[in-house]
């Protein structure tokens, strides 16, 4: 499923690359597979992360509602599915908790997000993110550089899961406490349901032996 050329053209339409005069209060987040590392240690049998293992991975940050339907960010070589949509760069570090790779519901990773965007602006958030794909996580907004420089102290997540091997798809609503996160009102349809999931997944691999 894909975005038709009019819906793009709409997108890009309201979305100018200039400076805004409000911070973006929505955007999408679409991880770059390719550039997710993890630790070597300590890892599960087949080389997956288990608890404690820290980890790195970016993407890209789109406008609010691109990835919608379940809708792919990222191709299979880690470049942008629409370059011409991109409105940022989003950098996640943390650490795996519960059951590391294998966690199946719940907080699986602890991490810090920055959200780099292309007009100068910064925000950065704290806090856990689910396994559970369609489910909202409240984060910490814990700093800012100019539009965002007096951003709110919260921001709510969800998770949409992923496609097979391309990374998450997250959409992010900041919450200013004047209205339901926009995030929960968008369609969440999985896409590649039976994928691994998570905040930052790698393709599975099969145990050796």
């Amino acid at each position: 499923m894909k975005p038709t050329n009019l819906f793009i053209a709409a997108i890009v339409a309201a979305t100018p690359l200039a400076a805004h005069a409000e911070p973006r209060a929505a955007f999408d987040v679409a991880e770059d597979i390719s550039r997710f590392v993890h630790a070597g240690a300590p890892v599960f049998e087949d080389g997956m992360p288990a608890y404690g293992n820290a980890f790195v991975t970016q993407g890209y940050i789109y406008p609010a509602g691109a990835l919608d339907g379940g809708v792919e960010g990222t191709l299979p070589n880690g470049d942008p599915a629409f370059p011409d949509l991109v409105i940022g760069e989003w950098t996640c570090d943390g650490y795996f908790i519960a059951e590391g790779m294998r966690t199946e519901t719940g907080a699986m990773v602890i991490t810090r997000q920055i959200y780099r965007f292309d007009d100068g602006d910064l925000l950065v958030s704290h806090g856990v993110e689910l396994a559970d794909p369609g489910v909202t996580v409240t984060r910490a907004i814990t700093g800012g550089t100019g539009d965002y420089a007096d951003a709110p102290a919260a921001m709510e997540q969800v998770m949409l899961g992923m496609s097979k091997g391309y990374g998450v798809r997250l959409q992010i609503q900041i919450d200013d406490g004047t209205s339901d996160p926009v995030v929960e009102e968008r369609d969440h349809t999985e896409w590649d349901s039976d994928a691994r999931v998570g905040p930052a997944s790698v393709p599975e691999r099969k145990a050796e032996g």
